[in-house]
């Protein structure tokens, strides 16, 4: 059985100046509105990161200026993210603290943003296949316990500095004691934030579902802090400081570090969860484009690493293709790469002329809105969606969670693929299998076939992906698996997609051979393994 879809394309939106020309009044409004979510959330997240807040929105400005027209994505937002808060706060920790630790840690940055073009430049994007997915969701999920470990203490006015050198465990086994302790108005405003963040979703007026709830949250937050007056009433921790923000802009990179284990650790961190972060969220958005615009993601790495060098070169927090803020971008009715142009703008306008605004700001506010993102992050949801679609799939997203909590993200994401070839290798892979894909390709009457061998998984889906971009489109395309012994679910993922890419483009995928594999679940999409049985049907992942 195959499929086709006979559909009216969209036209596709110029790109350049004249895509901005034509597309001005959708790209203004969606990158001013992305702008109103862009600012109180760069500011949390580089003070969360102990960066000085405006080096997150410079950040911002500068995916939002410059990276807009050499990135390879369309609708992608570049800017600071949240999914790094725990490896900038954890290096500017360990290499030295404070504003010291500040400029040693843009050094590790420096670094590992020419490494970035360079893999880009090296046409490394795909290697995001590699992580299983059950591991890089469980690696967010780990971020989202993190962040909130530490802003649970903010929202309550809890002072930071009382905070040093708790990690994760110790700062939730610490929460408690903040409960029974909260700064009383401060902790106030921050709930009022949560309940309008968690609340404002729930809503069913569309008008209001238009306005970004971190705005909401600014415009009750700072006449809530005039009123109580906590310029003067409260400690200085409690309201955002930008400082001489243009002034401190400069060569603020140092490098004395680079002799050390901690520099180069960090360096792989930055270099590995950040260019992954990037390339998910270019996936994702691929998928959301209303024209399907497939994007070079070598190209956009490249740009990433260029903004990052840059940021980093002048005292700005590392930044990624950033997954919320994108997809407000799409929601927003955004068409090209202008609206990024556009929010970058808004940013710098902000930061000319808001200062004075901005500082009224407290610091409760941010910390709801990063308690929100890191509950997006590692959500009930999550955890049963994971055990929808396998206990295997569960245990790896455990160990992933656990082992990143309790150390790094690098231990966490490492411990999660070895499960996961643990698993495969209980399950039939064998070592020589791992890490290459097995097929034969043969062409016939204008149609393409491909006999998968063996396993098909994870860590040899680069392997499959080559083979698959030689196709022609428009063809039929046959994939059998009657040789095939075990598909996990990175790999039923990707099928999945490309089925649906192939077939919009005219295309017809058939897949021949599911019939022989036992699912480990009920999920569509679930990993499964070959079982002694007749064979016969013929079928299609959306069939």
């Amino acid at each position: 059985m195959s499929a086709t879809i006979n559909s009216t394309k969209l036209a596709v939106p110029k790109d350049g100046l004249s895509g901005m020309l034509e597309n001005l009044r959708y790209d203004f409004m969606a990158g001013f509105f992305v702008f109103l979510l862009a600012l109180p959330l760069s500011l949390g997240i580089a003070k969360a990161g102990d960066f000085p807040p405006a080096m997150g929105v410079l950040t911002a400005m500068i995916g939002g200026l410059l990276v807009t027209f050499f990135a390879g994505s369309q609708l992608t937002i570049k800017g600071p993210a949240a999914g790094l808060i725990t490896i900038v706060a954890g290096c500017v920790a360990e290499v030295g603290g404070g504003p010291e630790g500040w400029k040693l840690a843009l050094g590790v940055m420096v670094v590992a943003g020419v490494l970035q073009v360079t893999i880009g430049l090296m046409k490394a994007g795909s290697l995001s296949d590699f992580f299983p997915l059950s591991a890089v969701h469980g690696m967010l999920a780990a971020i989202g316990l993190i962040i909130i470990s530490k802003q649970a203490h903010i929202l309550l006015g809890i002072d930071p500095a009382s905070l040093a050198g708790m990690g994760p465990v110790a700062l939730y086994a610490h929460l408690p004691h903040s409960l029974m302790n909260p700064n009383g108005p401060v902790a106030i405003i921050g709930i009022l934030g949560l309940i309008v963040l968690f609340g404002m979703p729930m809503l069913k007026f569309p008008l209001l579902k238009k306005i970004p709830a971190p705005m909401v949250v600014l415009l009750i937050s700072i006449p809530g802090a005039i009123f109580l007056d906590f310029k003067s009433t409260q400690p200085a921790h409690i309201l955002v400081h930008i400082g001489e923000f243009w002034s401190e802009m400069g060569f603020n990179a140092d490098f004395s570090a680079i002799g050390t284990g901690a520099f180069w650790k960090y360096v792989i961190m930055f270099l590995l969860v950040g260019s992954l972060e990037s390339c998910l969220t270019v996936k994702a958005m691929d998928s959301l484009d209303p024209w399907r615009r497939q994007s070079n993601f070598n190209k956009d790495l490249i740009a990433v690493g260029a903004g990052n060098t840059l940021a980093a070169v002048v005292g700005g927090s590392p930044m990624i293709s950033e997954v919320a803020r994108s997809s407000a971008n799409i929601n927003f009715g955004a068409r090209t790469r202008w609206a990024n142009f556009f929010h970058g703008a808004c940013l710098f306008i902000s930061m000319l002329f808001l200062i004075p605004a901005i500082e009224l700001i407290p610091n409760a506010a941010l910390a709801a809105m990063l308690i929100y993102v890191g509950y997006r992050l590692a959500s009930p949801h999550e955890f049963f969606k994971t055990y929808k679609i396998g206990s295997d799939q569960l245990t790896i997203f455990l160990v992933t969670i656990g082992v990143t909590v309790a150390s790094d993200l690098l231990m966490g994401i490492g411990a999660g693929i070895l499960v996961k070839f643990v698993f495969h290798m209980i399950n039939g892979a064998s070592p020589a299998n791992l890490f290459k894909a097995r097929y034969q390709l043969r062409e016939s009457g204008g149609q393409y076939f491909m006999d998968v061998q063996d396993a098909a998984i994870f860590s040899n889906l680069i392997g499959f992906k080559k083979a698959l971009a030689t196709f022609q489109p428009g063809k039929k395309i046959t994939l059998d698996f009657h040789q095939a012994t075990l598909v996990d679910h990175t790999f039923m993922e990707f099928l999945e997609h490309f089925e649906e890419q192939y077939v919009e483009k005219g295309g017809e995928v058939t897949i021949t051979g599911f019939d022989r594999f036992e699912p480990f679940s009920d999920h569509p999409l679930a990993g499964r393994k070959v079982r002694n049985q007749k064979v016969g049907t013929t079928n299609t992942l959306t069939g």
